[in-house]
């Protein structure tokens, strides 16, 4: 077999080796618990406040406006969660709005809204391109619209929303407005300031950082209840003893992807844009999903008429290519993702979804072997289908 070739970095990236030797002390050497007054309580805690000015400083934010988290979804959730129910204790409204497309971390906690805790829930529709539009938010908003949250860039395909522009919508109904931007976070700018939103979601280990880390940004004087409750850290909105490695970690490799991102997107969409128009002109049958130029630069996604998704995942993975079927979350299932669905692609084609994903150390290589094996592959599944 062929050297493998890696195209999932929509679902999560490698480590880079400058991000362990970040984290390494903090395993070890200099362990203690950020909350001890002790000398290792006082060095952890000093990693701690350098890795929050860190951050901050790629989004262009205080630090204390910083909230380190598990990972994206936990982000997500309290986001939703925290900014809805302190917004409705306040008195402010009990309505919703959030995207047709979004990740699971925010559909499903917003419909959890709706059906235990009596949140009123509008869901945006998209194009054929995976698009909300900022006529159809300023449609769907109330006085009472407590929350909006659409995603910055859509994780099974690619497509990059007018963030700036549904953040100004919202805001000019006095609506809290968040973006899951954890897909967004290795090649989109994530200055707080220019995008306009009160709170961005990030997972680490979509920027070659570790797994197991995020933060949830969220402008001064957003009201969040807390998600867990028994401790005072990140002042009082999210307890738990800090896991200091991977924080360190998660700002080395932001700041790494911040210095490398123009780099890195110009030689992404390179690659992408050989995959798109070579998958294209060589499978029958076969459609780009997303839109045609406004996508992340990584992000190539297609359907193909009559094909099983997660079997063309493992006839590829046995040629030495490892790919997704939509996102890492919903590969396995054997329905049409939400995603899909929403672009209002039928079941033949929706079923046949295939993302492939580029990254920081794909080579041209890994580029002409996919597209040199896939046809074959396709072409074979739908002989044995017939």
């Amino acid at each position: 077999m062929a050297k493998p070739i890696y195209l999932d970095h929509a679902a999560t990236t490698p480590v880079e080796p400058e991000v362990v030797a970040a984290m390494l002390p903090y395993f070890a050497q200099e362990y203690g618990n950020p909350a001890s007054v002790h000398r290792w309580g006082q060095c952890a805690e000093h990693a701690l406040s350098s890795a929050r000015e860190q951050i901050a400083g790629v989004l262009n934010c205080s630090a204390d406006e910083i909230i380190f988290t598990a990972c994206g979804s936990e982000s997500d959730n309290l986001a939703l969660r925290g900014a809805a129910l302190a917004a409705r204790a306040a008195g402010r409204g009990n309505h919703l709005i959030v995207s047709a497309v979004e990740h699971p971390a925010v559909l499903d906690t917003a419909r959890q809204l709706r059906e235990r805790h009596d949140f009123e829930l509008s869901e945006l529709p998209v194009d054929e391109h995976g698009l909300t539009s900022t006529e159809d938010l300023s449609a769907a908003l109330r006085t009472d619209t407590v929350l909006v949250s659409i995603m910055y860039a859509n994780n099974e395909i690619g497509v990059i929303a007018p963030i700036a522009a549904l953040a100004r919508a919202a805001h000019e109904k006095g609506a809290l407005f968040h973006t899951d931007a954890v897909q967004a976070g290795s090649q989109l700018p994530l200055d707080v300031e220019a995008l306009g939103v009160d709170m961005l979601s990030l997972g680490a280990h979509k920027f070659y950082g570790p797994k197991g880390v995020g933060l949830l940004y969220a402008r001064r004087g957003t009201a969040l209840q807390p998600a867990q409750t028994g401790g005072s850290q990140e002042a009082g909105r999210r307890a738990g003893t800090h896991n200091v490695p991977l924080i360190v970690g998660m700002a080395a490799a932001l700041q790494l992807t911040e210095e490398l991102r123009k780099q890195d997107c110009r030689n992404m969409k390179s690659q992408r844009d050989s995959l798109i128009s070579a998958v294209l002109r060589s499978v029958p049958h076969s459609r780009l999903t997303g839109h045609p130029a406004r996508r992340l630069p990584n992000s190539a996604s297609f359907v193909f008429a009559g094909i099983d998704g997660n079997e063309l995942l493992m006839h590829l993975d046995l040629a030495g290519v490892a790919a997704s079927s939509g996102s890492a979350c919903k590969t396995g299932s054997p329905e049409p993702s939400t995603v899909l669905r929403a672009l209002g692609l039928p079941p033949r084609w929706a079923l046949g979804s295939l993302r492939l994903s580029v990254g920081r150390h794909t080579e041209s290589d890994d580029i002409e072997h996919t597209v040199s094996v896939l046809p074959d592959i396709i072409e074979r599944m739908r002989a044995a289908g017939d």
